[in-house]
């Protein structure tokens, strides 16, 4: 019995042998893995299942059922993306592939930034991934402006809300440590795994509600518009480097053309424009160069005091070479350009999957 066994065994391994064979010589593999390349979407990072090709993505922050909508689910972040062809009112608008046509898609949307303003609108869930490459062929300032506020707006509020979340559930444990409550076994374990992101002490509530906090919108905006050139550097066009941070690594860098002899950094590249700011406001939520703006920020929480995006620019010196020049110019563009108003805008909670589109 044990020889028939055994015989029986060898003869179906050996099956599955000649299998995986067969299916390699079938279905070679490619000599070489290609980068992917970046293109304008409506998408915060990859989706599962991919769309069909040239079908522009519009997402939304799930809320119901995925069935509801047969859509695909970020694997990251939970989004749920669905093709703009589906949707009502979509049929007529353009590829994404140009500033004009993403200049239509925010006309057709409603989204207008001096109503958000005015808090008469909220702002649409929308997240690009790459800007479009023409729009430093834009000549009219306004207009560029306009624009790549619209754009960046949408994903800064949208990894600010990431962060509340960890935040009010960072509060909601505080308390039940203080009240002597014993933290479950998935809480413990979701402290442990926050406390090494943000390298903060595990056990250490506190210093971790000092570093798992937002970054001013309005502050967020003015660095993004001076370190991208209002989206039109090559690092933002290239990588999606929004914020230009530095790296040192040769992988998924670029290197500065103008950057001196004596110099080894990089600047980081991201498979998309919502990757850079989150490793933006991960960078000032962790860097020990940083560490005066969350003091700064903590002791506004600690009274209660909204958090001033202008303000709060004066801890930005270590940001830049030019220390306070820098300083001076990002409290400059957030008053040029009204971004104080901005501090208090919001995504919009209404489903844009069910909401018809004018």
């Amino acid at each position: 019995m044990t020889i028939r066994f055994e015989h029986g065994a060898l003869v179906a391994v050996g099956g599955l042998v000649v299998g995986l064979v067969a299916a390699v010589v079938m279905h070679p593999l490619e000599p070489a893995t290609a980068a992917p390349k970046a293109s304008i979407r409506l998408a915060a990072s990859m989706v599962v299942p991919p769309p069909a090709p040239r079908e522009p993505l519009i997402q939304a922050t799930r809320k119901k059922k995925v069935a509801a909508y047969g859509a695909g689910i970020d694997t990251l972040t939970g989004v749920v993306a669905k093709r703009i062809s589906t949707l009502p009112g979509w049929s007529q608008l353009p590829p994404l592939e140009s500033a004009e046509a993403l200049s239509e898609t925010f006309r057709q949307l409603g989204y207008d930034l001096q109503r958000v303003r005015a808090g008469e609108a909220t702002v649409p869930r929308l997240f690009l991934a790459t800007l479009p490459g023409d729009i430093k062929d834009i000549r009219e300032a306004t207009q560029k402006k306009s624009l790549f506020f619209k754009t960046v707006l949408p994903l800064i509020l949208q990894v600010n809300e990431e962060i509340l979340n960890d935040r009010r559930r960072l509060w909601k444990l505080y308390y039940q440590a203080n009240m002597g409550e014993r933290l479950s076994a998935a809480d413990r374990l979701w402290l442990t795994v926050l406390s090494d992101r943000y390298g903060v002490d595990r056990g250490n509530i506190r210093g971790l509600l000092q570093r798992v906090d937002i970054v001013p919108t309005s502050m967020a905006m003015a660095q993004a518009a001076e370190e991208s050139g209002w989206g039109t550097s090559r690092f933002v066009q290239e990588g999606n480097a929004v914020f230009g941070q530095y790296t040192f690594s040769d992988t998924g860098s670029l290197i500065p053309a103008r950057r001196g002899d004596d110099k080894t950094h990089k600047i980081k590249a991201f498979s998309s424009l919502l990757d850079s700011v989150r490793a933006y406001a991960h960078n000032l939520n962790t860097h020990r160069a940083y560490r005066g703006f969350r003091q700064a920020r903590f002791k506004l929480r600690l009274k209660g005091a909204p958090l001033d995006g202008h303000a709060l620019a004066d801890h930005l010196g270590s940001y830049s070479e030019r220390r306070m020049m820098y300083v001076l110019t990002i409290k400059g563009l957030i008053e040029a350009n009204r971004l104080r108003h901005l501090d208090d805008a919001r995504l919009n909670d209404d489903d844009p999957l069910q909401t018809p589109v004018i």
